[in-house]
């Protein structure tokens, strides 16, 4: 189609003032082009939008475009190349926005990017930003960077932003963006740095991913990522930075791994790898960095893993790692840190480790089976500041070289066999803040040069054989006014409890028990006023309790069990509060502390009760009712004890037993046990899948329904039929029971027998057969506490009071397990896989297949029994069975039941002083809930307060179960 002359004039205007560029005269900009004179608009047009508040640092952000003819027009006009965080080409179109730490809030719902085409730089990070990211943004076709970090983004990251394909560097960091990683990602040829960490995206890496071979730093670490690595990974020769850790990746390590020749940090710590490490790892000639802590990695730990003195840093803890270390740490100077603890390994420590490592600065092989002595050539490792070897066998004496380790701030060489004195060395120690040196075989004094620690804040000395008094220097001169627990107690320290403890102002825990203590209880100990743990117990103290302990205002747990104390309890609620075994055992205590039914208590305070005119009556009274005790004791356990061997004896004939442990639901005079067996038979099917509701510790639990003439008495006019649970092994007919199931089988029966607790599973009754071996149980129909978690919206469903009710539940069973049945019964598997949930959401504690019962002439050794993530740390090294292993399962079962998922690694944070205040609130508290209102928040403080005294690494300075019912009942009584 022709064009006149006219027409070719106005386009000849029109392709002039578009596009050709402005002309400079005298260095000023004489024009401006119509295009870029829109993207300014547009800009001024986004910041519009932003919160007026937020905009000074976008001051110079204006415009003045006035319309005259005069020619100083142009002087009144600020050039938008010279704005703040803006820079442009020659032609002064916008190729780059720096706004990077400029406070400002707001949306990109109306950025302008589609008018802003030679855009290749683009950085907002550290700012609020808020809402999604527009799909629009594929419209910066020239864009090379791109860092949106650190803002409030949330939704999914747009399928779109596939089309950047010029793209060398993405950041999306610390945000709340969900969903998948897009697979369009693959698109993006160019992109050398991908960032998206600490934000909520879920679902497998995508295949795509692998074919971008220019990829040098992969950041997704602190997602909710699940699956394997491909083995196509190999393929990104380019890749110098591999960071996944804090995911939910799973599989094994694909061997292709060793092809990235250029890695120098491989991190993926805190996912569910499994499997051995491969070989090809050793490929890796430029590592400096190899974390895979927390996994469930199993095999000998990679042996040539330090190439040329270049590793830094390898963790390998909480894994299940055995055999020796790679003896080429041996020789691995370049070390910065190392940290193999909870694993497997053995091997003697004097032969792999004694060099001098000038750069390491954490050590930590702590609760694995290393045997062997400490070097005196560690106290030249001068820039050490954590030393953990606890937990293993270590022996000999404790060098004194390791008091020049002037940096040094934990040391921790706890439950070893270490003997001889604590070196007077140690006061040298000037950045110490935690010393722990419990359970070994120390002797001797406490040094008097530990009140040089100025910086101390924890000082554990407890379990070991130490002798003479405790140093009056310990509280003298204001030295230890950071030093907030305190234990020495099971040692052989000897007379009185010095006064000058009462300066330690900032003692939090004090623990003096089991040792041969005499005197009075210091008046000056009530000026303690940061003192919330206070145990006294089996000493030889006498005399009354101060008065002072009145003024103590947040003190939680007393224990003054088993001394000479008499007269009136302080008025104190810990005194008051306290269970009648933190009290008994002591002359003649008083005050007006009653109990529950059955609990006991003290004898109100008045003349008749205190020494004095009444004290031969004392005198006589008391041997008699002693005697009388001890007596009916004896004949109770003698008469259990017949009880128990009996049903013991019964269950192993191997003979099919209908059993009866609350009620005479299933009593064989009652009800044929060969016709009950077939009607569970009938009920489930023959135990067909389609009844099964889940899987218990020794089998299969299916859901069957009996018919009425089981469910009530035959007095009763109206029936209904019974549902019930039942436990069938996984043994059947095709062959033979195991020894360890059948023994976890009636391990199970013999532990329900005992108990009788609204918050303990009814057993109602038992078959052992040679075809069908099972237990049936009263039946949840809210299932366990742990599938409700996982669950989104069921997790909604338990709001805060619901968790609060069930943590109570939990603890009220715990403590009639261990307090109110003989022998005390010890679940060992504390999980919320084990709490079942009625329709009224109250808890029940099941599963006891690996309950043990406490025999008083038994030493209680057993093997590691359990869930990963909620054993507690003693059981690496001692084997031994006690009630605080419930006590540390418990706490961490309240966190999880708060947080709404397992803690990981956050009970370490939580049991350790130093990292505690790192730890916010909010980290703890289920995002998926509302905030809780003001007052359900105190109770939630006060139980994650209490929470985290159970999870002490020291078994012997957690609550009791007891204490902890009690506490609890408190705290949320109070607030009613």
């Amino acid at each position: 189609m022709g064009t006149s002359n006219s027409q070719k004039i106005v386009l000849l205007s029109f392709f002039v003032f578009f596009v050709v560029p402005p002309t400079i005269v005298d260095g000023d900009s004489t024009s401006t082009s119509s295009t870029y004179h829109q993207e300014h608009v547009a800009l001024l047009n986004w910041k519009a939008t932003l919160e007026n508040y937020s905009l000074s640092i976008l001051a110079s952000w204006s415009y003045n475009n006035n319309n005259s003819s005069n020619s100083n027009s142009s002087k009144n006009r600020t050039s938008p190349c010279t704005w703040f965080g803006v820079s442009c080409n020659k032609v002064g179109s916008v190729i780059k926005l720096n706004l990077t730490k400029s406070g400002l809030q707001g949306t990109l719902h109306e950025f302008p990017f589609t008018s802003l085409p030679n855009l290749k730089y683009f950085d907002l990070n550290t700012n609020s930003i808020l809402g999604k990211i527009p799909t629009q943004i594929s419209s910066l076709s020239k864009l090379i960077y791109l860092d949106l970090s650190f803002n409030n983004l949330r939704g999914t990251i747009p399928l779109e932003m596939g089309n950047l394909s010029r793209l060398v560097e993405l950041h999306m960091d610390y945000n709340n963006l969900r969903g998948h990683i897009p697979k369009t990602f693959g698109s993006l040829k160019k992109l050398k740095v991908l960032s998206i960490n600490h934000n909520r995206l879920s679902g497998p890496i995508p295949e795509s991913l692998y074919d971008l071979t220019n990829l040098s730093y992969i950041y997704l670490y602190r997602n909710r990522l699940s699956g394997p690595i491909s083995y196509h990974i190999g393929r990104l020769k380019s890749l110098v930075s591999l960071e996944l850790w804090e995911n939910q990746l799973n599989g094994t390590l694909p061997t292709s791994l060793g092809n990235l020749t250029k890695l120098k940090s491989l991190h993926i710590r805190d996912n569910n790898f499994s499997g051995t490490i491969p070989q090809s790892i050793q490929n890796l000639t430029s590592l400096t960095v190899l974390r895979l802590a927390r996994n469930q990695f199993t095999g000998y730990l990679p042996q040539n893993i330090c190439h040329n003195n270049l590793l830094q840093i390898f963790t390998a803890n909480g894994n299940y790692f055995e055999g020796p270390i790679p003896k080429v740490l041996k020789n691995c100077s370049s070390l910065h840190r190392l940290t193999l603890q909870d694993n497997h390994l053995t091997g003697n420590i004097s032969e792999y480790f004694g060099h001098i490592y000038p750069y390491l600065f954490m050590l930590n092989l702590n609760n694995n089976k290393f045997h062997g002595e400490i070097s005196p050539n560690w106290g030249s490792s001068k820039n050490l500041q954590s030393f953990f070897i606890g937990g293993n066998y270590i022996s000999g004496t404790i060098p004194p070289e390791i008091g020049n380790l002037s940096k040094l701030t934990v040391l921790d060489f706890s439950s070893n066999l270490l003997v001889g004195e604590i070196p007077k060395s140690f006061g040298k120690l000037s950045s110490l803040m935690k010393l722990y040196l419990y359970s070994n075989k120390l002797s001797g004094s406490i040094p008097s040069e530990l009140s040089l620690l100025t910086q101390i804040e924890s000082l554990d000395l407890s379990s070991n054989t130490l002798t003479n008094s405790i140093p009056t220097s310990l509280g003298l001169n204001n030295n230890l006014l950071k030093l907030h627990t305190m234990n020495l107690s099971h040692n052989m320290l000897s007379n009185e409890i010095p006064f000058e403890l009462g300066k330690l102002t900032q003692l939090s825990t004090l623990d003096l028990s089991y040792n041969y203590l005499i005197g009075k209880i210091p008046n000056e100990l009530g000026f303690l006023q940061s003192l919330l743990t206070l145990n006294l117990s089996h000493n030889n103290l006498s005399g009354s309790i101060p008065s002072s302990f009145d003024r103590i205002p947040g003190l939680l747990y007393v224990d003054i069990s088993y001394n000479n104390l008499w007269g009136p309890l302080p008025n104190n609620k810990a005194f008051l509060n306290a269970s009648i075994q933190s009290l008994e055992g002591n002359r003649g205590l008083c005050g007006n502390v009653t109990r529950g039914q059955g609990q006991g208590g003290l004898q109100l305070c008045n003349k008749s009760s205190l020494p004095g005119s009444k004290r031969i009556h004392l005198i006589v009274v008391i041997p008699i009712l002693v005697v009388l005790v001890v007596v009916f004791c004896l004949a109770f356990f003698v008469i259990i004890r017949r009880r128990t061997r009996k049903k013991k004896q019964e269950t192993e004939d191997g003979q099919q037993v209908e059993m009866v442990s609350q009620k005479p639901l299933f009593s064989v005079s009652n009800f044929d046990g060969k016709k009950l067996y077939e009607e569970i038979i009938r009920a489930t099917e023959d135990f067909d899948s389609a009844y099964c509701i889940g899987r218990g510790g020794i089998g299969t639990v299916y859901k069957a329904e009996l018919p009425s003439s089981y469910s009530s008495p035959p007095s009763s006019s109206s029936r209904s039929s019974l549902v019930v649970a039942v436990k069938k092994l996984e043994y059947g007919h095709s062959r033979p029971l195991t020894l360890l199931s059948q023994k976890e089988f009636f391990n199970e029966v013999i532990a329900l027998t005992h108990i009788r607790h609204r918050n303990i599973v009814k057993l109602h009754g038992f078959c052992s057969h040679l075809r069908h071996s099972f237990l049936i149980y009263e039946y949840h129909e809210k299932g366990s506490l742990s599938s409700k978690l996982k669950n989104d919206q069921e997790a909604r469903e338990l709001d805060w009071m619901k968790r609060v009710n069930i943590i109570r539940g939990v603890a009220d069973g715990l403590s009639y397990m261990h307090s109110e049945t003989f022998p005390p019964i010890v679940h060992r598997d504390i999980s919320t896989k084990n709490i079942l949930l009625d329709s009224n959401y109250e808890a029940c504690i099941s599963d006891f297949g690996t309950a043990k019962l406490l025999e008083q002439d038994s030493s209680n050794w057993t093997v590691l029994a359990g869930t990963f993530g909620y054993v507690a740390p003693e059981f690496a090294y001692t084997m031994k069975v006690t009630e605080k292993s419930d006590v540390y399962s418990f706490g961490v079962l309240v966190i999880e039941t708060i947080k709404g998922r397992h803690p990981g690694n956050l009970t370490l944070c939580l049991s350790s002083p130093a990292k505690r205040a790192e730890v916010a609130l909010e980290d703890v508290l289920d995002e998926r809930l509302q905030p809780p209102p003001t007052q359900t928040l105190d109770q939630l403080v006060h139980i994650l307060k209490l929470a985290v005294a159970c999870l002490h690494e020291n078994p012997q300075s957690r609550p009791t179960m007891k204490d902890v019912s009690q506490i609890l009942s408190t705290i949320i009584n109070a607030t009613k």
